[in-house]
């Protein structure tokens, strides 16, 4: 039976493949768009200890009103759904008898970075709360500069340790020490205020030294990248380890991915991702009438590293999966062997899908979809591929990824009733997040016709990067298997020259154009020698 395409029909024997979201067929709206009145929806339960009870933007009881300003902000039904920039940073800071939600102080600190640098908006920050502190100074409420001064405290304490690495350059860490030391001057000698100060910038120059730290390491670790194809003349040895030498138990490797995988989403911050949104804004600026390639969103970031380096890290290992897929069918010498190595990885493919893990269950297709080993039809024929065909399925591009969307939306539930850490895992296919990411926000504008910032928009955008980052935070329940992740992470992987000329010398060329191009490969190989 040669490979064909996915069927659309369920089998009994894939029953726990297919326990995510049962529901009846019904189209899938595009992930990110909504109608003009709809409200957003409500950020999951398991973010509400970081963003307030309700976590909708709306004001907390007895948060009191913001002052001056509130006029350019327009709200329907208690939610904030527009208003100037100006209006908005003054939204943001404290005053005597207001603290702003902390939703909104997540979302407008995350997505404020599409209009203006971090550096900048602290800037106005302390611009405002120098005016405020003149005028507390200047009218009969003097006795409450200490209360305001401490909740000044609070925001910078909630923005340092929500986005640290706004503060890794001098100029940001200068006007956080400026507003610091404007605040603390109403505050006697080794004061609650002054303490406060101090730790909280303690512990970022700390969550900063950690991350960079951090950085450097890996980037020690980071294997060369070689190109195997010149040194590939002959197939490898039948006795070189593969995969099936290491580990035969599909999920074991499955849980042994989810491990990697949960490493490595780890350390992708919030502003990483607004960084795909305003890095395209620049692309865009630069180059009239470019729509943006999609799936070129994260190698175009790749200008600053500093800023880019945990997103470029993950979408690499992405690709390094699928190549390693390729290369453990591709490399195998006899054809009953590819077999069986094609159906260990169907079966690992589908436990990552059972896990929640969908980022290395799209790679695993992904390998397997590559060329060099689609044409493998004689080794395809000897293939079970019942549970392949639901596999594919489940990633169907078609109506918008919805088949996928329905099992991300079961596993999502599922995470959020967990009695388990096993049933906590949600991995989101990485590049289709970033897609939609990147659509909402092309699809609507940032302002809206009165010139307002359209900030029901980025609601949306910050509550399904909370959604992300609740999922990045699970810890793995699974044991570390050092040997696996290690042959995982530094098994030799073919270039795709190579993998051609392995999958050739496995299963000749079938056609004219199979054998121009395996023609072509062997003069290269020869002009190479």
């Amino acid at each position: 039976m040669q490979k064909q395409e996915p069927k659309r029909h369920s089998s009994d024997h894939t029953h726990e493949l297919q326990s995510f979201g049962r529901r009846p067929e019904v189209p899938c709206k595009p992930h990110g768009v909504f109608p003009p009145q709809e409200t957003m929806p409500q950020t999951s339960v398991v973010f509400s200890g970081i963003l307030g009870p309700s976590g909708s933007g709306q004001a907390q009881p007895g948060m009191g009103e913001r002052g001056g300003g509130a006029g350019d902000l327009i709200f329907q039904d208690g939610r904030l759904v527009s208003g100037s920039l100006e209006a908005l940073m003054e939204h943001l800071v404290p005053t005597v008898d207001y603290y702003p939600d902390r939703t909104f102080i997540f979302t407008f600190l995350l997505t404020s970075r599409v209009f203006m640098p971090p550096h900048d908006l602290l800037a106005r920050v302390g611009q405002i709360c120098l005016e405020q502190r003149q005028q507390l100074e200047a009218g009969p409420e003097k006795a409450k500069l200490k209360s305001f001064s401490a909740k000044i405290v609070q925001l910078l304490k909630e923005w340092t340790e929500a986005f640290p690495y706004d503060f890794q350059d001098e100029k940001a860490l200068g006007e956080l020490k400026t507003i610091a030391y404007r605040v603390t001057q109403c505050d006697e000698e080794n004061g609650t205020v002054k303490k406060a100060i101090t730790q909280m910038i303690q512990s970022l120059l700390l969550s900063l030294a950690a991350r960079s730290q951090l950085q450097e390491l890996r980037e020690k670790l980071r294997p060369p990248t070689v190109d195997k194809g010149p040194v590939l003349k002959a197939k490898p040895p039948a006795a070189q380890k593969d995969i099936l030498g290491v580990c035969c138990d599909p999920l074991v490797l499955a849980q042994q991915l989810t491990h990697i995988e949960l490493e490595r989403v780890n350390s992708i911050h919030p502003e990483d991702l607004m960084q795909i949104i305003s890095h395209t804004d620049s692309l865009d600026n630069h180059r009239p009438g470019s729509s943006g390639s999609v799936t070129c969103l994260i190698p175009q970031c790749r200008g600053d590293m500093a800023k880019t380096y945990s997103l470029e890290a993950y979408d690499s290992w992405f690709n390094c999966l699928s190549m390693l897929v390729a290369t453990e069918v591709c490399r195998v010498v006899k054809k009953k062997h590819r077999t069986r190595m094609l159906e260990f990885f169907i079966d690992v493919a589908r436990e990552c899908f059972n896990i929640g893990n969908f980022n290395s269950m799209m790679a695993i297709i992904s390998g397997m979809n590559l060329s060099p080993v689609a044409r493998l039809k004689k080794t395809w024929s000897k293939v079970k591929t019942a549970k392949f065909d639901v596999l594919e399925h489940h990633m169907d591009p078609s109506s918008n990824f919805c088949n996928y969307r329905t099992a991300l939306q079961g596993a999502t539930q599922r995470s959020q009733t967990a009695n388990s850490s096993r049933e906590k895992i949600v991995i989101p296919v990485f590049n289709l997040f970033v897609k939609d990411i990147y659509f909402l926000h092309k699809i609507h504008t940032n302002h809206l016709p009165n010139g307002h910032i359209n900030f029901k928009k980025f609601w949306e955008i910050s509550r399904q990067i909370h959604e992300f980052m609740t999922w990045t935070q699970v810890e793995c329940p699974f044991e570390k298997d050092k040997k696996i992740q290690s042959y995982l992470l530094t098994a030799p992987i073919y270039s795709e020259e190579a993998l051609f000329i392995a999958s050739f010398e496995s299963e000749g060329p079938e056609n004219h154009m199979e054998k121009d191009s395996w023609k072509a490969l062997r003069t290269t190989l020869l002009h190479r020698a």
